[in-house]
């Protein structure tokens, strides 16, 4: 079988691709995951390739839709959406030019197991942005949870042998290799980031402390933690203000936690909020907080560096490659406690020196994370992936 007519920069045109994921970047739940599969969707779709980007449906949402060249397929809900995405996948293998030349598989904890239904020729690329194991045992009953950890790793290396992963980090790309045991090829394709313009809000060395969490209200991010360090740091600076932004299903228990804690009014909880809001809460803060057990990379840490503002979070995997410890932020090392690693990071910020030292570190190395320069590096696996399998079929 021969090729598809190229274009001028080597990608073939009319590639069709589905891009399979949990949710779609409008959804309320929707994170970090969200935006790396849309962002990979629109590149490709901005290059002339076909693009169905296929998911569940929240509450309102429009089953069909097309946003920037993006066909939207949305299926079922929570759960229901991986046995739908499967039907429909199969059914399209039956159609007459309905069938794909490659599928970027999204695995949120499992993957969609896309290959049982493709033919073997389409090339599948399983995106892992980091390992769920140890996570999932904080969200189901054991018996559940035995399942999800035996889907992520026995069968999906059995699933995806024929085909390759691709990590987001080089944490991740460790703990596929140590926790799933997975042998297979593996193409590390990171995050990019979004370097917003400067805000005219500035905070002032010295002052009384403003704090911000970007972060979705789940169990793993323990916000416990969090108002651990507002409360036992308020006690010595009265002034402080912690801003955390973001929703999730822990949204109530961090309400009573911060009423708990006797914390109104230091601890301010946004909620969701729209990116310009987002970015003016960001740029006028000291520091940027983190208290997740584990994370793909750290999306919400790379875009307050854009904004000159530093991270303090865990030495876990994926915040450990995020941020650059002593340069762009300080991370809390084993044995270390958090809130003495935060007042260590706002003592250095107290001299102005260091803080514009700080800041322009951190513009600078979110300035190496462009969505654009991940979209062509995935680009250019698919299409190799697709000339390989044709020009062996």
């Amino acid at each position: 079988m021969s090729a598809s007519p190229a274009a001028p920069d080597g990608h073939p045109v009319n590639l069709r691709l589905a891009v399979v994921n949990w949710r779609d970047p409008w959804h309320p739940a929707a994170g970090g995951a969200e935006r790396y599969a849309w962002e990979m969707a629109r590149g490709f779709a901005g290059q002339g390739a076909r693009v169905r980007y296929v998911t569940c449906r929240a509450r309102g949402q429009k089953r069909r839709e097309r946003v920037e060249d993006v066909d939207f397929v949305r299926l079922g809900g929570r759960f229901t959406v991986y046995p739908l995405v499967l039907l429909w996948t199969l059914a399209r293998r039956f159609r007459r030019n309905g069938s794909f030349d490659a599928v970027i598989d999204c695995q949120n904890g499992i993957p969609f197991f896309t290959p049982w239904v493709l033919p073997r020729r389409v090339p599948v690329f399983c995106v892992v942005h980091h390992v769920h194991d140890a996570q999932f045992g904080l969200y189901f009953p054991p018996w559940l949870a035995w399942i999800g950890r035996f889907l992520e790793g026995p069968v999906s290396r059995w699933t995806y042998r024929r085909h390759a992963f691709v990590v987001v980090s080089p944490s991740t790309l460790c703990a596929v290799r140590e926790r799933l045991a997975w042998t297979g090829p593996t193409h590390v394709v990171p995050n990019g980031a979004v370097v917003a313009e400067p805000i005219a809000v500035v905070p002032e060395p010295g002052g009384d402390p403003d704090l911000v969490c970007v972060t979705r209200l789940v169990p793993h991010k323990r916000l416990n933690l969090l108002l651990d360090v507002a409360q036992r740091l308020a006690e010595s600076r009265p002034g402080l203000k912690l801003h955390v932004i973001g929703d999730g299903p822990d949204a109530p228990a961090l309400r009573s936690g911060i009423a708990a804690r006797g914390l109104d009014g230091v601890v301010i909880a946004h909620g969701y909020v729209d990116e310009e809001t987002k970015a003016a809460l960001v740029a006028r803060a000291d520091l940027h907080l983190s208290t997740s057990q584990g994370e793909g990379w750290g999306l919400s840490v790379i875009e307050a560096a854009a904004l000159g503002v530093p991270t303090v979070a865990p030495d876990v995997e994926g915040l450990r490659d995020a941020v650059r410890d002593e340069i762009t932020g300080w991370l809390v090392h084993d044995g270390d406690d958090h809130l003495d690693v935060v007042e260590r990071a706002l003592k250095e910020l107290d001299d102005p020196g260091r803080r514009a030292e700080v800041a322009a570190a951190c513009r600078a190395w979110a300035g190496e994370f462009d969505w654009a320069r991940s979209a062509a590096r995935m680009r250019d696996l698919v299409t190799a992936a697709v000339r390989d399998r044709r020009g062996r079929g």
